[in-house]
C-alpha cells in the first residue's frame, strides 16, 4: 500500500519565494507546469527527477534503466518552475533539496511526502544504518530534526571544519592547528591575519575564507556555537542583538573588515574557494570534508593539505553542524511514488552511493558505506582520523520553516556591506537585520498558517 498522494497546494503558501523576488515568483505560478509520467506499475515507468547538473550523471540514467528497468527523466532544478509544478498539482517525482534549510520550508507547506512508511519496509535503507545527519530531513511540524522523515542526504560534510595549507603556515611562521582539538574563532582570525599576503594594496594570497554555505546557515551555526539560537523558540523571529548572535555577527563583520579573505566587499575572482585553494592562493578554506574530492587528485596539494575541526568560541560549545546535507525529497502530489522510491533507494544505497563514497566528495549518509571513504594514502588516513573524531560533535542546528536561506541572504547582502566597510556599527546592523528579516518571517508564517 502506497502513502496517500496530496492534492495541489495553494499559491498563497509560496508567495514569499525570495527577498525582492516575490512578485516574479507569484507571476510565474501559472502556466509553467511540466507533464510527468502517469506511469504503469512495475518496470518500464518513468520517474521525473528535478536536480542540478551533475547531481545525476547521464551514465547513471543509463545505469538505472539497465539495473532497475526505470527511465529517469532529468529536469533542471529551478525554484520558480518547481513552485509552479507544485501549485498546479503536477510536480516532479523526486526533487533536489538542501536538507539543512529546504526541508522545513517544504514540509511546513505540506507539499513533501512523509517517507516513514517507505523506510519501514526498505531492505536497502535501514533506519539503524542512517547517519544522524539524515535527521536534517525530519520535521515534526515545528522543529527540524524530529518527527517524520521527508528525504535523505546523499552525502555530507561538517561545514564549519576547515582545510589548511601547511606550506602557507610554514611561510607565515604560524603553528598548525590541532587535528583533534578545535582552535577558537578568535585564533582562526589571528592566523588568517598572519597568513594573508598583499602587494601594492591588493590581496595576492587570502589568509583564510570563512563564509559558510550561506550567510544565514553560517550565522545560525556560529550563534549555536556561542551557546544561543539565532531564532526564537517557534522560529518565527530572529534576534541578532542577543549576546550569542551579536558575538557571531561581530566576528563575521570583523573577518570582512580585515580583508583577510573573500567577502562581499572583497570578492574572490574565482567565485568560490576550490580553484583559489588549488592555486595556492588561500591559506585556510572553511569547507568540510567534501573539498577533499578536489584536493586528492592533485598529489602535491594533497600532501600539504590538512583538515581541522570546526572552531569554537572561547567558553562556548563544541558544535560541528552540517549546513548542507543535499539530497532528494518526494512531493506528496508525485504520480509515480513507488517507482520514485525504488530510484531513491538505488541513488542513496546502491551503485551511485558507493561511487560517491569512494571519491572523497562527502561522508556517506549510510554508516555501512564509510569503509569506502578514501584511505589509501597517508594524507587520506590523516584526514579520516580528524573527520571520524569530529563526527562525535555533530548536532542538528534547526532552521526556520518560514523562509528560504537564499531569501535571508538577499536581505543580509543588501544591509551588511555598510558594516563591513565600517560605515555603520554592528549594533545598527543587528537592528536593521532584525527589522528586515522578521518582516519576511512574519509573512512566511502567515502563509503557512
Amino acid at each position: 500500500m502506497r502513502p496517500q498522494a496530496g492534492a495541489s497546494v495553494s499559491r498563497r503558501r509560496f508567495l514569499s519565494l525570495s527577498a525582492g523576488g516575490a512578485a516574479a515568483g507569484a507571476a510565474a505560478l501559472s502556466g509553467c507546469a511540466m507533464q510527468v509520467s502517469s506511469g504503469v506499475s512495475g518496470s518500464g515507468e518513468t520517474v521525473t527527477v528535478m536536480v542540478n547538473s551533475g547531481d545525476i550523471l547521464p551514465e547513471q540514467v543509463q545505469q538505472a534503466k539497465k539495473e532497475l528497468g526505470i527511465k529517469i527523466a532529468l529536469v533542471k532544478y529551478d525554484i520558480t518552475k518547481l513552485i509552479a509544478m507544485l501549485t498546479s498539482g503536477n510536480p516532479p517525482d523526486l526533487v533536489r533539496g538542501v536538507g539543512a534549510v529546504d526541508l522545513p520550508y517544504f514540509a511546513a507547506r505540506d507539499v513533501a511526502q512523509d517517507l516513514d512508511p517507505y523506510f519501514a519496509r526498505s531492505d536497502v535503507l535501514k533506519l539503524d544504518d542512517l547517519d544522524p545527519v539524515n535527521d536534517l530531513w525530519r520535521f515534526d511540524g515545528r522543529t527540524q530534526g524530529k518527527g517524520p522523515r521527508y528525504g535523505m542526504a546523499k552525502d555530507f560534510s561538517q561545514d564549519s571544519m576547515f582545510w589548511y595549507n601547511t606550506s602557507a603556515f610554514d611561510k607565515g611562521g604560524v603553528d598548525y592547528p590541532s587535528e583533534l582539538e578545535p582552535i577558537t574563532y578568535e585564533e582562526w582570525l589571528e592566523n588568517a591575519k598572519r597568513l594573508v599576503q598583499r602587494k601594492s594594496g591588493q590581496t595576492t594570497v587570502f589568509g583564510g575564507s570563512f563564509n559558510g554555505l550561506t550567510r544565514s546557515t553560517l550565522l545560525t551555526t556560529m550563534t549555536a556555537s556561542a551557546g544561543g539560537s539565532l531564532f526564537s523558540d517557534d522560529f518565527s523571529r530572529v534576534d541578532f542583538t542577543t549576546p550569542e548572535a551579536r558575538k557571531a555577527l561581530t566576528w563575521y563583520i570583523d573577518y570582512c573588515k580585515t580583508k583577510v579573505g573573500p567577502s562581499q566587499i572583497q570578492p574572490d575572482p574565482n567565485g568560490w574557494d576550490g580553484p583559489t585553494y588549488q592555486a595556492g592562493r588561500l591559506g585556510m578554506s572553511n569547507s568540510g570534508y567534501w573539498l577533499g574530492g578536489m584536493i586528492y587528485p592533485e598529489k602535491k596539494l594533497a600532501e600539504v593539505s590538512r583538515l581541522a575541526p570546526a572552531p569554537v568560541f572561547a567558553g562556548g560549545e563544541r558544535i560541528s553542524a552540517c549546513q548542507g546535507g543535499t539530497g532528494l525529497w518526494m512531493p506528496r502530489g508525485a504520480k509515480n511514488k513507488d517507482a520514485a522510491w525504488r530510484v531513491f533507494e538505488w541513488f542513496f544505497g546502491e551503485a551511485p552511493a558507493k561511487a560517491r563514497a569512494s571519491g572523497g566528495w562527502g561522508i556517506p549518509s549510510l554508516k555501512s558505506l564509510r569503509p569506502l571513504m578514501p584511505a589509501q594514502e597517508e594524507y587520506q588516513k590523516r584526514v579520516l582520523k580528524v573527520q571520524e573524531n569530529e563526527l562525535k560533535h555533530f548536532s542538528v542546528v534547526s532552521f526556520t520553516p518560514y523562509t528560504r536561506a537564499d531569501a535571508i541572504d538577499a536581505l543580509f547582502n543588501q544591509i551588511a556591506p555598510a558594516a563591513m566597510k565600517g560605515q555603520i556599527s554592528v549594533d545598527t546592523l543587528a537592528g536593521s537585520l532584525n527589522s528586515a528579516i522578521n518582516e519576511q518571517l512574519k509573512r512566511g508564517k502567515e502563509q503557512v498558517g
